[in-house]
């Protein structure tokens, strides 16, 4: 980590403790409005997959009135910045009820008003690559105030995710719940699934006819500093099976540092209802496409060091997934993959690890909070 990514984690600090509880304090003259939920975001521009769901159904209830602000703060200037934060502060110190789906500083960052509920769409499921403050590329160790404060629910995808995010987040007792996770509803939309398919069929003709392979590698680093590991290994080996169809797409924190690099255009989680079978490393991703119950496989040349430096929470060869590492037994992998996987094996994965996203996640997350 460079003397750039010190300077500006200070900032970061600066911010918290100083400038947004200043704003709060100055914002909270009102009381709360009940009738107020307001849906955020810092990483986006505008509403995130995982927030659409329960904001689409939010916006049919009566009596509500919904606020939205999105913002990716790593691609706007200073100014940009202090007045999105000025206008969010103002909102959240009035609002009844605050969504976010990802670690939002400004949330985090005083001490909130009782009457103000945080609800949490965290943004992955299951288990698998460590994350919030199990692992230093997430939070670094010398940061100074907890970036995942002040919520009254935390939803997770299953039972096995709750004590291990109340740990990882340094969540008090009861905040995490096994509700299931809002975006996952969509998958079982027939007509969702459909348009998915169409969309992609429309801009990659040459795909008819034959299988198709999804690579969603995670990005090593952090958000800030991302990097990959592993395409040139997978190019050689994707040479030597013209049979099949390879389409790659990066990560968003990737994508933004590295502009040069082009990947599909068509978001994942519409490509995970196409693909007939998924390549990841350490991405959570994966859960997501366990829904649909087809076959995967970890592909990672890095594992010895990445499991040592970022660590995961179950060893990596306990999912139903061939694992490789170089591309010769890259190929292996895809070839058992798809045509030997044994399907129940998928089946007990998922419920083990998503047991909860059953179609019905955001009726559940509503009727909790109280807004249904």
């Amino acid at each position: 980590m460079g003397a750039a990514f010190y300077i500006k984690q200070v900032i970061k600090m600066l911010v918290q403790h100083v400038y947004l509880p200043v704003l709060y304090f100055f914002c909270r003259a009102s009381k709360v409005n009940k009738k107020l939920v307001l849906f955020s975001d810092a990483h986006h521009d505008s509403v995130p997959f995982s927030m659409e769901r329960i904001r689409d159904s939010v916006s049919r209830l009566d009596g509500y009135e919904l606020k939205e602000m999105y913002l990716d703060i790593q691609k706007c200037g200073t100014l940009t910045l202090i007045k999105w934060l000025s206008a969010f502060m103002k909102a959240y110190a009035k609002a009844g009820y605050v969504f976010i789906c990802d670690n939002h500083l400004p949330v985090s960052s005083c001490k909130k008003r009782k009457d103000t509920k945080v609800i949490q769409l965290w943004h992955s499921g299951g288990l698998l690559k460590k994350a919030g403050y199990d692992t230093a590329d997430t939070v670094p160790s010398f940061y100074k105030g907890n970036v995942y404060k002040n919520y009254d629910l935390f939803t997770v995808s299953a039972p096995c995710c709750v004590d291990i995010i109340k740990t990882s987040m340094r969540q008090p007792d009861g905040v995490v719940k096994a509700t299931g996770i809002s975006r996952t509803d969509v998958y079982y939309d027939k007509d969702f699934n459909a348009a998915c398919r169409e969309e992609f069929y429309r801009q990659y003709p040459n795909a008819a006819g034959k299988k198709v392979v999804l690579w969603l590698p995670t990005f090593r680093g952090n958000a800030a500093e991302p990097y990959l590991c592993g395409e040139e290994e997978l190019d050689k080996a994707f040479e030597q099976m013209p049979d099949l169809f390879l389409i790659k797409k990066y990560h968003p924190h990737y994508e933004s540092k590295h502009p040069e690099k082009v990947s599909c255009a068509i978001p994942s989680h519409r490509l995970t209802a196409v693909a007939d079978l998924l390549i990841t490393d350490y991405s959570s991703a994966v859960f997501d496409y366990l829904i649909y119950r087809k076959p995967f496989l970890l592909f990672a040349p890095d594992r010895r060091e990445y499991e040592k430096n970022h660590g995961l929470y179950l060893p990596y060869d306990s999912y139903p997934a061939s694992v490789a590492e170089n591309s010769e037994q890259l190929i292996s992998a895809v070839r058992y993959e798809l045509n030997e996987r044994d399907p129940a094996e998928l089946e007990s994965c998922f419920d083990f690890h998503m047991k909860m996203c059953d179609g019905n996640a955001t009726e559940r997350i509503l009727k909790y909070v109280g807004l249904t």
